[in-house]
Order: structure tokens, then sequence, then C-alpha cells
């Protein structure tokens, strides 16, 4: 196999990407790149140091301070924002607002795509996203695009943040998703859209146990190993 094996998988927010994107990863032996907390680390140092998206100069000037590595350990993937891990607090609803807005900021996603390509160019990866498919990795060796019925995921989304604490109504987690797909898909720079050669998988029915036994059929096909 060569050593630059890279599974794209792009999708809506809170259809499941992380969770498949990381049982690959670890079914595979191949690294895990969780590019949308990338864009979550950012919106997190752009609310905390009350940067202005709508003035280029502040962005772009807010970027060179941004400093971002992953610590891997049991396939968990870790973000560190200028040496303090912050992967529980970019969950957090405050981020979950205002990341679409951030993700759609041209010189934020230069800066991102720079920093995921770089990653790519040696390893065999799964990186999970909005653009990976179409903006980041075309060549990519098998891309997946993930959706599921918006209510099916409000409710995933919503266990998972009542499960952290989180004081949050469905309504709410209902409402920030349907945002979050209107900015995703129509925002000007890398709008989230299906790559032509993309591979379908609508997880509504879906245990995560199948939606990996249906990744991993597609993955053999290309690179003849056992799952």
């Amino acid at each position: 196999m060569n050593k630059n094996f890279v599974i794209a998988i792009d999708g809506y927010s809170s259809c499941g990407k992380s969770t498949l994107a990381k049982a690959l990863a670890k079914k595979l032996n191949f690294i895990y790149v969780d590019s949308g907390s990338m864009y979550r680390a950012v919106t997190l140092y752009f609310l905390r140091n009350h940067v202005d998206i709508h003035d280029p100069k502040q962005v772009e000037e807010a970027l060179k301070n941004i400093h971002l590595n992953f610590n891997s350990r049991d396939y968990e993937t870790h973000i560190i924002l200028n040496n303090e891990e912050v992967s529980d607090e970019i969950r957090q609803m405050p981020v979950s607002k205002n990341v679409s807005a951030v993700s759609a900021i041209r010189q934020v996603r230069h800066e991102m795509v720079k920093q995921q390509q770089r990653m790519g160019k040696s390893k065999n990866i799964v990186m999970d996203g909005r653009d990976i498919g179409t903006a980041v990795f075309k060549n990519a060796q098998l891309k997946l695009f993930m959706t599921a019925d918006p209510k099916i995921r409000a409710e995933r989304r919503y266990k998972e943040l009542k499960e952290k604490g989180e004081e949050i109504t469905l309504h709410e987690v209902f409402d920030n998703i349907a945002d979050r797909d209107f900015q995703d898909t129509t925002r000007e720079e890398s709008p989230l859209v299906r790559a032509e050669d993309a591979v379908i998988l609508d997880n509504t029915n879906l245990s995560p146990e199948q939606q990996l036994n249906f990744a991993l059929e597609k993955v053999n096909a290309l690179i003849n190993i056992k799952a």
C-alpha cells in the first residue's frame, strides 16, 4: 500500500463523520485528522480574543498567532491550540454557533487547507470535514459524503451535549444544525457540496458498526486488505 492513501469524508454537521473516521483509522491503522476541530479551534481563538471576522486585517493578524497541533492517544485526536488542549471547549455551543461563519472566511480556509495538505503528503490518513474531497484532497483514493435526516442528527447531537452536562434544548440544537447547513452550503468559499466521485453514505438508519462495514467494503475494494 502507498504511504499516502487518503480517505476523505465530507458531509453535514452531526452526521457522525468523526465517529466513522476514527473507526476507520483504527481499523486500518491510518492517521485520523479532524479538520473540523481545526476550524473550531480557530473560532475559539477568535471568540476569546474578540476578533472582528469582518475585518480582514484583524483576521490575518490573528491567524499569525494561531498554532495548531494534534496529539493522538488511543485513536482519539486531541487538538492543541497554542500549547493548550481545547478538545472539549471547542465542542460547546458558543463555538458551534460561530464556527460556520469563521469557516467561510477565505483567509481562514486557505490557511487550514495548507496545513491539512501538508499532513497528507507522506502518510495514510482519514480526514473528515466539509471540503476534503472537493478542495483539500481532490485526488483522494476514496471519498465518502455523509448525510442523515436533520431530526436524527439533532437528536444525536443533543444527546452528546447533554452527556457532557451542557444545558441546551433539543430545539436549540435543531436550529443550530439548520443554520449551519445553510451557511455551509451557501458560503462563497468552498461550500459544502458532494464531489462527483464521492460515495453517498446516508446513515439515518445505520448503526456505527453498519456504517463502518459499509466504508470498509469500499476501502477493501481499493486496497485489497482484509477488514
